[in-house]
């Protein structure tokens, strides 16, 4: 585990320290420090939200238009920090909505959105820690395979596919990549659909 892993790592619990004790953890309340978490809440909300709207619906079909060996490097340079980014915003959001809406005083709403944000914040804290370490991994063996077998450079899956089906090591490895990509999919879809949810509660109080 990188340090930007452990920092975000003991971010998340600092946030579940607001959760449970937020005077505690931020002291008083004051407007100057309720107008700063509003602010934070929105600001860490919106990017948590681009950063899993990116993530969930642009990035892939974006990726699917680049050679293999090309598409694997890219997520490898970028797919760890938009989680990093993702996970912090998250935590920060969390926080601050803990602050504003303590879970002992909170509403019965106001609990759910404080459940929705912990979802949110537990999917992008598996998919950091857990699921794209493990599909880094398995991608880096996977190119190197590929590597090894002269495909990789041409757009699209049709000569890996093809090749596949004479090569059980290739099509083991293929198998392994798509169930972690697809968990990692999975709970990046969970946390988005989270913070939409929050989201649509937000729009609700808004008075434009």
């Amino acid at each position: 585990m990188g340090w930007a892993a452990r920092f975000l790592t003991a971010v998340s619990f600092l946030a579940a320290g607001v959760l449970f004790a937020p005077d505690a953890v931020l002291g008083g309340r004051s407007g100057g420090a309720v107008a700063a978490a509003k602010l934070a809440h929105l600001l860490s909300l919106a990017t948590a939200w681009g950063a899993g709207l990116w993530v969930t619906f642009i990035g892939g079909s974006i990726m699917s238009n680049r050679a293999s060996s090309s598409r694997d490097t890219l997520r490898h340079r970028t797919l760890p920090s938009l989680f990093g980014i993702d996970l912090a915003a998250a935590a920060t959001s969390l926080a601050a909505f803990a602050y504003l809406h303590p879970w002992k005083t909170s509403s019965t709403i106001e609990g759910y959105q404080l459940g929705f944000l912990i979802v949110a914040l537990g999917c992008d804290l598996s998919n950091l820690l857990v699921f794209t370490p493990m599909a880094m991994k398995v991608m880096m063996k996977k190119y190197k395979m590929e590597k090894d077998l002269g495909i990789g450079t041409e757009v699209g899956f049709s000569r890996n596919l093809e090749l596949a089906k004479t090569n059980p090591a290739l099509a083991a490895m293929n198998w392994k990549f798509r169930m972690i990509h697809g968990f990692s999919s999975l709970v990046s879809a969970i946390s988005f659909g989270s913070l939409a949810i929050h989201s649509w509660y937000l729009a609700s109080k808004l008075d434009l």
